[in-house]
């Protein structure tokens, strides 16, 4: 049990996901590494249509990925998505030997 805001909870309180590494793949999709030490991989092609990411498909900046504060962001900050979606939404790898 936990108390948050003199609310009790149940069970151990979770820590928020954050991206800790990040590096752009081929045909816009994004490797993630997790602050669960889980990596998954998230396809980006169907967000572009969207106002808000079609920067991206400049194949340059799309590559310009990187991390601040656990959260990938592109053009100085101007761009960025939230962890906990590509966590939710990422496809899990296969772990290596």
């Amino acid at each position: 049990m936990y108390i948050v805001d003199g609310i009790a909870y149940a069970g151990e309180p979770k820590q928020p996901v954050k991206v800790c590494g990040v590096r752009p793949m081929g045909d816009y999709v994004l490797w993630v590494r997790f602050n669960t030490s889980e990596a998954k991989t998230f396809d980006f092609k169907p967000l572009l249509s969207s106002p808000a990411f079609a920067p991206l498909t400049d194949k340059a900046i799309f590559g310009a990925v990187y991390i601040d504060y656990g959260v990938p962001v592109w053009k100085d900050g101007d761009i960025d998505i939230a962890p906990e979606y590509l966590y939710e939404n990422g496809i899990a790898c296969e772990a290596t030997a």
